[in-house]
């Protein structure tokens, strides 16, 4: 009997922190600019040429919230425009400066990137509604399936009020819905952090609430049909980490659970439920393992080595292990051309990994989801988006494989067997170390704190409407500094102190405003001033009250 092909579920989760307004570099707009210019552009790019050349490559994309709404902001376009400028005087300025180094034979180097980035920019302008138009576009044609997630990225397994985490989904459904014109289906855990129904303490001095709800009961409620995780939250083999290789996870002999289909997650007894998505650990690694995943390939263009001042890179990885000062120049043709071989290896690995058949049941593989954040395509390895283009061309010649988003792989092969999942993320250690440790506690203490002030006032200043605006404001900022991207900063030390200090920011200004709200205080006047300077700096979330309320009465429904 002729097996049914196996869907192929390939997802990029697009994400950076609120940054507008908040300095330009190395951690402002010139952040979120780089992205775009380096990753969100050229992958809207590739995906236009590939639907003119009628090659079908339905990825699922997740966009969160709080990048969509920068993206959409006009503060944004104006800032990109800046960048741009910028980028064109370095190429400007580059030449007379390598002829006198004695480095002309970088100028070719030159002229690739002043082209590139002309063409980039012709592009934007020419973008109805930007970025996000541009995959509003796409998927309104068919082409990608767009997919929300937690409103600024919070880890939500360790929010310390249901609240919270009602706002988080329910904001950032609404967004989407506002943004992009369509009900999401799916949605991105952040960090796929997830815990079970159960008790929660994830420290002693963590507010006591006994047993909480699962996070897959807030995504059902949310209207969420599916979502992430990683293979070892599964019991399904050894994870292959977006941030380190893991050492405690459970190894591939005591896997219960195969990565290669959906299963229904098994919740509260009578709830409702939603399917969940196994991160593929074998086809993951090909691309992520940092010593024999693609993008370490001696041709691909090395991310470390930049020429200052300019920013410009002018060289390649060259041998493994070499020094920064070995670097051999860089070939465009010669690595564009790598990028085709290796979609043309991983189309093999995954026709191999669709041919297996593996216990329980001996079932063959009906599903392969490979996600990775979008910005390893084309910012972290130049040449990913190429690849990923040249990927949809080799998919289609195989015959055991069909390219389908989230959606459509769950329509064709829908969840049948339950599971119970446990607890863990897809960072470094497979659990949850990489936001609580002993450099970020006192971050959760400051955020179970600020969320107690925030809720146990949002009622009553619900009905007020001189005290909504500030409420409004408030919750902006217990938002923002909500974002995990502050604790995994924090952790890594590449940039903690941006990161404390941006946490701290956000946390002291809806302090002011929530303690302004109490009667009697004297502030309400300042408070009122200040809320509409906030909203002047993070102008996001423009409907945030209906959420707010939908939060706190536990409704699924957000009427803006």
């Amino acid at each position: 009997m002729t097996r049914a092909p196996v869907a192929v579920v390939l997802v990029l989760h697009s994400h950076l922190p609120w940054v507008l307004h908040h300095g330009r570099w190395p951690h402002g707009s010139d952040w979120l600019c780089e992205a775009a210019i380096d990753s969100y552009l050229p992958l809207v790019a590739e995906l236009q040429a590939l639907r003119r050349g009628e090659v079908a490559l339905p990825l699922t994309i997740g966009v969160t919230p709080v990048l969509a709404n920068q993206l959409a902001s006009p503060d944004f376009a104006a800032e990109l425009e800046r960048y741009f400028e910028q980028r064109l005087a370095t190429c400007a300025e580059a030449p007379g400066a390598l002829r006198a180094a004695g480095e002309a034979h970088l100028l070719p180097l030159v002229r690739f990137w002043e082209t590139r980035l002309r063409s980039l920019r012709d592009r934007f302008r020419r973008l109805d509604g930007g970025i996000v138009g541009g995959l509003r576009e796409l998927e309104q044609a068919g082409a990608i399936e767009l997919v929300s997630s937690a409103a600024t990225h919070a880890f939500l397994p360790l929010l310390a009020r249901d609240e919270s985490i009602r706002l988080q989904l329910a904001l950032g459904r609404a967004e989407h819905r506002r943004l992009f014109g369509r009900e999401p289906e799916g949605v991105w855990l952040p960090e796929c952090a997830y815990r079970p129904r159960g008790r929660w303490k994830p420290l002693p001095e963590a507010p006591g609430s006994g047993p909480r709800r699962g996070i897959e009961e807030h995504l059902a409620d949310a209207g969420f049909r599916y979502f992430f995780v990683d293979s070892h939250q599964a019991r399904a083999g050894r994870s292959a980490s977006a941030y380190g290789e893991p050492d405690d996870v459970p190894p591939p002999g005591e896997a219960a659970n195969s990565p290669h289909h959906a299963y229904r997650v098994l919740g509260r007894p009578g709830g409702r439920t939603v399917s969940v998505l196994v991160r593929n650990p074998t086809a993951s690694r090909q691309v992520w393992n940092r010593h024999l995943g693609y993008p370490g390939d001696q041709w691909y263009l090395e991310f470390h080595k930049i020429r200052w001042p300019g920013g410009l890179k002018f060289w390649r990885v060259s041998a493994p292990g070499s020094d920064l000062g070995a670097k051999a120049p860089y070939e465009p043709e010669r690595a564009f051309g790598r990028a085709a071989e290796h979609a043309r290896h991983f189309a093999e690995l995954l026709e191999a990994i669709a041919a297996g058949r593996e216990p329980p049941g001996n079932r063959p593989p009906s599903i392969i989801a490979i996600p990775f954040d979008t910005e390893l395509f084309g910012h972290w390895w130049f040449e990913g988006v190429h690849f990923l283009g040249e990927l949809g061309a080799a998919l289609g010649d195989r015959r055991r494989l069909r390219p389908r988003t989230a959606a459509a792989a769950l329509r064709e092969h829908p969840a049948r067997r339950g599971i119970r999942l446990q607890a863990g993320s897809w960072g470094a250690g497979g659990d949850f170390r990489m936001w609580l440790n002993d450099e970020t506690r006192w971050t959760w203490q400051r955020l179970w704190a600020l969320e107690a002030g925030f809720w146990d006032r949002a009622a009553a200043a619900l009905r007020d409407p001189a005290r909504r605006p500030i409420l409004a404001q408030a919750a902006r900022e217990l938002l923002l500094a909500q974002a995990s991207d502050w604790q995994f900063i924090m952790t890594t030390g590449q940039a903690g102190d941006y990161a404390a200090r941006r946490f701290t920011t956000h946390c002291a200004e809806a302090e002011f405003l929530l303690a302004a709200l109490d009667p009697g205080n004297p502030h309400l006047a300042a408070a009122h001033a200040r809320a509409g300077e906030l909203g002047r700096r993070d102008h996001c979330f423009p409907e945030i009250l209906p959420a707010v309320e939908a939060a706190l009465h536990g409704s699924r429904e957000v009427v803006v």
